[in-house]
């Protein structure tokens, strides 16, 4: 819950610019349109430097695509029992696997909605795999 909270950055929608997208704002695969509007573009086939797309209104760059991120949640197939407080959920699940969020250059634009998760096992790499470092103040 606590990377989706930032990627929203207060807002609702299923990005935090509004509710569609184009390659202009996020490096995903261009080649597809997500459902909620938008268009196709450019499919950049690899990872971007941060800063290349628009930050969203608390500074952070790159919160929707380019790479997916590692989340310390372990898997729940559904949010029946999770925290409520925005802590990690690392109680019951499935241990071997962790929940990676925010798309990747490598997929279609509604994998990089902010409500969107997914898994991965821990020892799993990749070149659109990798983590934010994040610390409280």
């Amino acid at each position: 819950s606590e990377w989706e909270y930032v990627a929203r950055a207060g807002s609702t929608t299923p990005f935090w610019w509004g509710t569609s997208i184009t390659p202009a704002q996020a490096n995903y695969d261009g080649r597809y349109v997500y459902i909620g509007g938008g268009s196709t573009g450019e499919y950049r086939q690899r990872t971007v430097p941060v800063g290349r797309f628009a930050a969203n209104p608390w500074g952070l760059f790159n919160v929707h695509g380019n790479v997916w991120e590692w989340c310390e949640d372990v898997w729940h197939d559904n949010y029946n029992g999770a925290p409520t407080d925005g802590s990690p959920w690392l109680q019951h699940g499935d241990a071997n696997r962790r929940v990676v969020r925010g798309g990747s250059w490598r997929n279609g634009p509604r994998h990089l909605r902010a409500a969107n998760r997914y898994r991965n096992t821990t020892g799993v790499r990749h070149v659109y795999i990798g983590f934010r470092l994040a610390r409280t103040l």
